[in-house]
């Protein structure tokens, strides 16, 4: 664990932020070599399968990862003001949640895949590979809620490092599971969704036996859990909002998919390609947006507001820095990058085309992201909310629809940086005016911050 309340604000938070950073690309690497397989080995219209099928997952998954970063805000605020019986208590609460949020989300996206499917206006052609993967996934859902949920515990509590490990254990084992399924089995797209489960499963239980060996005051448990009604209260305040927001950039997404839809198997294909290279090269920012949320909320926590500042602009500037990098990748190598997965000429056109109108604009997206992480650190997630709404459903999906009417794919693209713009404007805008400081989520407790008899518990823990 990593007390982020002492020491130079932008070190703090780049190495923070290195060890996740490493764990997504070696996920999104995975991703990529996934896409690959599928798209080579399967054909065109697996690759648009996969594509057509992430928004619902992303759509249905999203509520829990929103209101589990609140628990991560609430921890990290009580460890930075050195409460230890809360710290337990909140992870306790989001442990017995997370358990009965999985199963939901599992019943309702196996039950309702093939009419969310249809609704999307699916071509017919790909839609039974869409529906094996997607039900499949659905399937794994309490693995991948439940390493996720350890993982959101350990960097709440300032511990980057450790997730990292078992996400690199969990992709090269991905990558080799979809290898032997995908080209030496012949499962198809089946093959691929089942890697993904059980790489999950295995990084779950791994997890699992390292929390419970090397923090044994925050163990993971079945027996024994200790449910907080106030905390839990608190948690979904913050994330709640979070959730939401991510629903609507889910809904988002399936919006602009059904008219992607509209342009054939080529076009969705083209859309699933130039997605897996946008998240690779938004995942600098996205790392840095978690890293200045727990470095916010430790820092709130502790009182020490002028941290909060300097931080921000440390995480800009180095923000600013990588996405002008990965901006100059994209732009320079988009037709190469979206040969990878596809060699039909169409289809790496219609790629290529994203990656220059979109990766243009990616400072823009990770300045906005950055804000708003502060902003969620700080416990402040309903306005945040409201400025994703307007600019997705005011601006991106209409400028999409419309543009996509007069210029083809090139208008949906468009939609994509004309928001980001419209968000940023927002999100800097509210920063600025100091109204999120208004927001105190965690107050000093009146009791003992560690239950009598514990104490060497405690010592253990702040001085790991």
């Amino acid at each position: 664990m990593k007390d982020l309340t002492v020491g130079g604000e932008g070190r703090l938070i780049w190495n923070f932020t290195v060890p996740m950073l490493i764990g997504n690309v070696f996920q999104q690497s995975y991703n990529i070599v996934d896409s690959v397989i599928v798209g080579r080995v399967i054909g065109k219209s697996a690759l648009a399968a996969v594509g057509a099928s992430f928004p619902i997952i992303f759509l249905l998954v999203a509520l829990i990862i929103g209101a589990t970063m609140g628990f991560s805000i609430i921890i990290s605020q009580f460890f930075g003001a050195k409460d230890m019986a809360r710290v337990r208590r909140a992870i306790d609460t989001a442990y017995v949640f997370i358990f009965f949020a999985s199963l939901f989300m599992t019943l309702l996206g196996v039950v309702f895949s093939q009419s969310i499917l249809e609704l999307l206006n699916t071509p017919p052609e790909i839609l039974p590979q869409a529906l094996t993967f997607l039900r499949i996934t659905f399937g794994g859902l309490i693995f991948l809620f439940g390493y996720n949920s350890i993982s959101a515990v350990l960097r709440g509590l300032g511990d980057s490092k450790t997730p990292l490990y078992f996400l690199v254990f969990s992709t090269i084992l991905n990558a080799a599971l979809v290898m032997i399924f995908v080209m030496g089995l012949h499962w198809g797209i089946a093959g691929s969704a089942w890697a993904t489960v059980i790489a999950q499963a295995v990084s779950f239980m791994l997890a699992v036996v390292y929390l419970n060996k090397t923090h044994p005051v925050f163990t993971f448990r079945l027996k024994g859990l200790e449910f907080d009604a106030e905390i839990f209260k608190k948690s979904m305040a913050i994330g709640l909002p979070s959730g939401i927001q991510q629903m609507m950039v889910a809904c988002g997404m399936m919006a602009l998919t059904r008219i992607v839809n509209g342009f054939g198997t080529d076009a969705v294909a083209a859309f699933t390609a130039a997605g897996r290279v946008d998240t690779f090269a938004m995942m600098p920012a996205m790392n840095l947006s978690a890293a200045i949320s727990t470095f916010v909320g430790q820092n709130i926590g502790a009182g020490k507001l002028d941290r909060v500042k300097n931080g921000l602009k440390a995480a800009l500037y180095i923000s600013g820095a990588t996405s002008l990098l990965t901006t100059l990748a994209v732009v320079v190598f988009g037709w190469h990058l979206i040969s990878m997965f596809s060699s039909d000429p169409a289809v790496i056109s219609i790629g290529a085309r994203y990656l220059l109108i979109v990766g243009g604009f990616y400072i823009v997206f990770s300045s906005m992201f950055v804000i708003t992480g502060a902003l969620r650190g700080a416990g402040d997630t309903f306005i945040p909310m409201i400025f994703t709404i307007l600019s997705l459903w005011t601006i991106r999906v209409p400028v999409s629809v419309i543009l996509s009417l007069k210029i083809g794919t090139d208008g949906i693209w468009w939609g994509v940086p004309i928001a980001w713009c419209a968000g940023l404007a927002l999100s800097a805008g509210y920063y600025w005016s100091g109204r999120w400081k208004r927001k105190v989520v965690v107050k000093p407790s009146p009791v003992p911050a560690v239950p009598p008899g514990e104490e060497e518990a405690e010592w253990n823990v702040s001085n790991f």
